[in-house]
């Protein structure tokens, strides 16, 4: 598809190529000035209206890959989204989100085991320091009252006179 611009160009060629050798030159030839001139202004007048379609052609293609692009774009969006759906549908996904409840509740459980235990625990150890104390205590009261018996004061506190020392390996 020949341009208006291409056929003024093909004319002007061809009148060179066809005009007459000058006297005696090989390289220069006798052409018609004004009608060469024409030709010129001619395709000088026709660039802009080439030049201006090519633009337009160009402006549309561009347009045309753009949206293209934006469809394409939408196209894998949609694709990703009916994945994800897909594979959180599946029935492996129902399987392993049954399973993982089901190993959140026996953390549960075995969490509040642990808890309870351990409170029976803490209780229990509680109790025999407790019992421990009460031991040791009992004890410690049986041990001051010997020692007070051994210093003879009885268990008043007092004593009559004599300083008397309390010996432990006589006790023993």
């Amino acid at each position: 598809m020949a341009t208006a611009v291409d056929e003024l160009l093909d004319m002007l060629f061809d009148m060179i190529d066809e005009a007459k050798n000058a006297a005696f030159s090989g390289d220069k030839c006798v052409i018609d000035r004004d009608k060469a001139l024409d030709l010129i202004e001619d395709a000088k007048k026709q660039l802009p209206v080439d030049l201006a379609e090519a633009r337009k052609i160009l402006n549309a293609r561009n347009e045309y890959l753009a949206a293209a692009k934006r469809e394409a774009d939408e196209i894998r969006k949609r694709a990703e989204i009916e994945a994800n759906q897909m594979v959180s549908d599946a029935p492996v996904m129902a399987q392993a989100r049954q399973k993982a409840r089901e190993i959140v509740s026996h953390a549960e459980e075995e969490a509040k085991k642990t808890c309870r235990e351990t409170n029976e625990y803490c209780v229990d150890l509680l109790r025999r320091t407790e019992d421990a104390l009460a031991s040791a205590h009992a004890e410690m009261r049986q041990v001051h009252n010997q020692f007070r018996t051994g210093m003879g004061t009885g268990s008043s506190g007092s004593q009559s006179g004599s300083s008397r020392m309390y010996d432990a390996e006589a006790d023993g």
